[in-house]
């Protein structure tokens, strides 16, 4: 009965810190970048889901290494933690310029489409104004559509695996004695960080879906995006290289 309960507290634990870890700032923001890409907020959901995917994908190759060879791995992570972070601050950086950069290149703009004898907008940046993109199907607020891989969003999760609060699910791992409880920890833990993605995700596309209708407001929400990314990643660089506290938490 013992060890039953402690099996079932250690994949508790993954699962509860997993949906809290997706709730970290430099997440939330580097994730707000790209959730307006459709104007769709369902559609957050398959984006949130990729970056889970990316963001579960180095935790779980190092952490079955750190099951197996236990400290001796640990170690080692420990010590490029924190230029494994400081990679997260140059790619907020990045995607802060990326949605400016689109901005003044006209690439995030609102289609008029009209499907089945109802019209309606969208906001996109995969393609040029005045090129009509791409549409399968209908579309709508409510119409999640099927499955879909982000790639940009499981490179964004990617970067983020390794780094920040990150460390503390798996300073936990060489505590389990059981190997196969251990994985089951990190599954769960990643299962946690997509759920609760996706659901940040799209609440983060509401804004997007509601200012397409509304001229300069969808603009107007990206610059904020834009301009979080920004100070986020310089603040975390510098708080990282110079020893600043910029970024409390």
């Amino acid at each position: 009965m013992g060890l039953d309960s402690g099996i079932f507290a250690a994949l508790s634990l993954g699962l509860l810190l997993g949906l809290k870890h997706a709730t970290d700032a430099d997440h939330v923001v580097a994730v707000s970048t790209i959730a307006g890409e459709y104007g769709n907020a369902w559609r957050g959901i398959w984006v949130g889901v990729s970056w889970g995917l990316g963001h579960t994908t180095p935790l779980l190759a190092v952490g079955v290494l750190i099951l197996l060879l236990k400290e001796a791995v640990l170690a080692r992570y420990e010590a490029v933690a924190p230029v494994l972070e400081f990679g997260v601050g140059i790619m907020l950086v990045v995607l802060g310029a990326q949605v400016f950069f689109n901005l003044r290149r006209g690439r995030l703009h609102v289609h008029a489409h009209a499907h089945s004898g109802a019209d309606h907008v969208h906001i996109h940046a995969t393609h040029r104004a005045g090129a009509e993109p791409r549409e399968a199907g209908r579309h709508g607020f409510f119409r999640p559509g099927p499955p879909m891989f982000r790639l940009k969003s499981y490179l964004i999760g990617t970067v983020h695996g390794l780094a920040g609060s990150a460390a503390v699910m798996l300073v936990l791992l060489p505590q389990i004695s059981s190997f196969w409880v251990g994985v089951g920890y990190l599954v769960l833990f990643g299962v946690g960080t997509m759920i609760s993605m996706a659901m940040i995700t799209v609440m983060l596309g509401v804004p997007f879906a509601v200012g397409v209708r509304y001229r300069g407001l969808d603009r107007a929400v990206a610059r904020i995006a834009g301009t979080a990314s920004l100070l986020f990643g310089f603040g975390l660089m510098a708080d990282l290289a110079l020893g600043t506290a910029l970024i409390p938490f």
